[in-house]
């Protein structure tokens, strides 16, 4: 086995936040309970209704979005030779972040909102980069060698912190 490919940190996430999946589940039940109010019992479920192919379709559409958001999966590997990352369904192998391409890096407080418009798959304002975060306010914060940015959400912020130290102090970095 490669001593580089030793995993110093990992961490898997998933979007688990009780209000989204309160959200999504009221939704599903709203658009299956008008399927059933007005399909198989025939009534309009609202005066200015939907026809049946349209509130199927939205239905539909409703639950694809919900199982999409199941499906999404942030990972996060620290080794030796880099730092591995992959957002699934985004990315079906893990990204290698070489630490020869990063300049410097940091494990931070950031605000999801105002900084990168929220949680997921995103992009920042002003220049912050790419971020990939399923929840919290945490991550570690790259800057690669051709100047640009990605933060990598956390919700270990100490343990990834203690990660890195331990690897700077080894010198594995150029």
């Amino acid at each position: 086995m490669n001593s580089n490919n030793e995993t110093l940190f990992s961490e898997k996430q998933r979007f688990g936040q009780k209000w989204i999946w309160a959200i999504l589940i009221g939704a599903n039940l709203i658009f299956f309970y008008g399927v059933f109010y007005q399909i198989f019992l025939r009534k309009s479920f609202e005066d200015n209704s939907m026809s049946n192919m349209q509130l199927l379709m939205a239905s539909g559409l409703m639950l694809l979005v919900t199982l999409a958001i199941l499906t999404l999966k942030l990972e996060t590997y620290i080794k030796k030779d880099g730092i591995y990352v992959r957002f699934f369904p985004f990315h079906l192998t893990l990204k290698k972040y070489s630490w020869d391409n990063i300049q410097r890096f940091s494990v931070r407080q950031y605000d999801p909102i105002i900084e990168y418009g929220g949680w997921g798959f995103r992009f920042g304002f002003l220049k912050k980069g790419m971020a990939f975060n399923v929840s919290g306010n945490k991550g570690i914060q790259l800057v690669l060698k051709n100047g640009s940015r990605l933060l990598i959400g956390t919700n270990k912020p100490d343990e990834a912190s203690e990660t890195l130290k331990k690897l700077e102090q080894r010198s594995v970095f150029n």
